[in-house]
């Protein structure tokens, strides 16, 4: 049975946090309840398990507790929403199969492993808070699939009002955002450097300064990259968690604004 949640009570913390996506939803729910029709999060239950999913705008993420089946009735929530991108679970996502619509992409979880030249990183280049309109500059360059501004704008500086989220820029040329901070556990994504530095070394230099800063604040910082950027995250050193798949619309233009954004 699939069933509209709506308190933050209804949650199931043990299970939620044992994984990055589980955490986000925790982070999302943080952010804006459950009171919003473009935010929306669903309790999971049959004989099998017990699993949550979580859809905003066009991404849905789904977390079980392991136990969980891949069942019609989520099968046909997910025809029935389409959204651009599905990710969570893997072993329930190779379950529920592949839909006409979709195919299936690996990503790769990396930990941010700081080092020793690290600390000896510019600082003063970065901007701890920088205007979101030149950050969205940055973004749009890097992600033809990123949503529209307005909608990217609220979003974001919603999530950093409620301490969710944090961005961060380096040399007004490379941008990162922390995506949730869940109990000293955070997200890193929106990696991006504009074309015209691209090939200076900025988000290399600025990364592993990251990965120093958080670990500074006693975080672990994680980050996930489809398998175009596996190469430049394992050549930067950080670690190789585990490998996970995600299902994405191929039936959507590769500039279509309606795509998912996270």
């Amino acid at each position: 049975m699939i069933k509209l949640i709506q308190s933050e009570s209804e949650l199931d913390r043990e299970i939620l946090l044992k994984t990055l996506s589980g955490r986000k939803m925790m982070a999302y729910m943080k952010a804006y309840g459950a009171g919003y029709d473009f935010c929306r999060f669903y309790k999971i239950t049959d004989e099998t398990g017990k699993g949550f999913m979580f859809i905003i705008n066009s991404t849905l993420i789904i977390c079980s507790d392991g136990k969980l089946e891949a069942t019609d009735e989520i099968r046909f929530f997910i025809n029935m929403n389409l959204p651009f991108r599905v990710e969570g679970d893997s072993r329930l996502l190779r379950d529920i199969g592949i839909f006409e619509h979709y195919q299936i992409l690996n990503r790769t979880i990396f930990e941010l492993v700081p080092d020793d030249k690290s600390a000896l990183f510019a600082e003063e280049n970065v901007d701890f808070d920088p205007d979101l309109t030149e950050v969205y500059k940055i973004l749009s360059e890097g992600f033809p699939n990123i949503a529209d501004f307005s909608l990217w704008y609220t979003d974001t500086s919603h999530r950093c009002r409620h301490g969710i989220s944090r961005v961060f820029t380096y040399r007004q040329s490379t941008t990162a955002s922390v995506v949730f901070d869940i109990n000293d556990v955070v997200l890193i994504g929106q990696v991006a450097t504009k074309q015209a530095a691209r090939g200076s070394g900025y988000a290399r230099e600025f990364l592993k300064w990251l990965a120093h800063f958080l670990n500074n604040l006693g975080k672990r910082a994680f980050l996930l990259a489809l398998d175009v950027r596996v190469s430049f995250y394992r050549e930067i050193g950080f670690k190789e968690i585990e490998t996970e798949i995600v299902l994405e619309r191929r039936d959507i233009e590769k500039e279509s604004l309606s795509k998912g954004k996270l």
